[in-house]
């Protein structure tokens, strides 16, 4: 009879074992794709206003060697990524081409201006920085005139600002989620173990002395759970990068090991203190509590 008792126990605390694995596991496996959304979709917002164009337009006068020293000094400026020279001619030509006609021969001259184009480093795409930017040119010698879409960069940055609120938000949602959800699971392996925590208590035990190996299972079950989260998230970051190669997950080293370590350090954290609330509420009952 004790041997069946003892048989029932096990199986019921495997049970519990594995359905606290589990809940971890996919609660971490959440969590690790809104990471891995939250910092690809930085790294697009970024991609795209590194695409942004501010194109200073130069005076007629302005010699090559002026040009020369103009164009180093820009390459050296901390806002930009790149500056690419665009002749008159190459500017006519490009017209040229999207027109589907040559609008030289109407004008007889070529009204563009030599040009630089800049592309910005994403930091500084916003409307306030480009406008500053803008002023700061426009009082240089060599400059005719400063370009750039300022309806797109308004548009591009309220876009970006909503969409990174909202994934905020969404963030703080499945975090608190998590949390519940492990420290459900977490609770009721405890509460099957009830009893022996109280009588471990009753023997002269400390709290720090019964809570320890608690803790200790509850970490390694969430590191089995993180471990299982990561596997499934290897997978699908796999498939997402064979359907969707744009994306470039599989190459983006440093946006996986932050979910990576983000991942195990939700499974370190919550586990832990889940089971020391848990055992701290059970070691706190009276005895006659602990049937209810």
């Amino acid at each position: 009879m004790t041997t069946s008792f003892d048989s029932f126990q096990k199986r019921r605390l495997q049970s519990s074992y594995v359905s606290v694995v589990v809940s971890i596991a996919l609660v971490l496996f959440m969590l690790g794709i809104l990471g891995l959304v939250l910092l690809k979709s930085t790294k697009v917002a970024n991609h795209f206003k590194e695409k942004v164009v501010m194109t200073i337009f130069l005076k007629d006068n302005v010699s090559k060697k002026q040009l020369n020293t103009f164009t180093t000094s820009l390459k050296k400026e901390v806002f930009a990524k790149k500056v690419t020279y665009i002749s008159k001619d190459e500017a006519a030509r490009a017209y040229k081409k999207d027109l589907g006609e040559d609008f030289l021969q109407f004008l007889g001259d070529n009204p563009l201006k030599n040009g630089l184009d800049i592309y910005l480093n994403a930091e500084f795409v916003t409307p306030e920085k480009m406008k500053e930017i803008e002023k700061r040119y426009e009082k240089n010698n060599f400059v005719a005139e400063v370009n750039y879409d300022k309806p797109l960069v308004e548009l591009l940055t309220k876009n970006i600002k909503r969409m990174s609120y909202w994934l905020i938000v969404l963030s703080v949602f499945f975090g608190v989620v998590a949390i519940i959800l492990i420290n459900s699971s977490i609770r009721l392996s405890i509460y099957s173990k009830r009893f022996n925590i109280k009588t471990m208590q009753m023997v002269g035990a400390t709290k720090r002395f019964i809570r320890k190996p608690f803790i200790w299972q509850s970490i390694r079950l969430g590191f089995i759970g993180a471990f299982i989260a990561l596997i499934c998230l290897s997978i699908l970051t796999y498939y997402v990068n064979k359907y969707i190669p744009t994306l470039e997950l599989l190459e983006d080293y440093i946006s996986l090991s932050y979910v990576t370590m983000g991942v195990l350090l939700m499974a370190f954290i919550i586990t832990w203190i889940s089971t020391f609330f848990a055992t701290q509420r059970f070691l706190n009952l009276q005895t006659n509590d602990l049937y209810y």
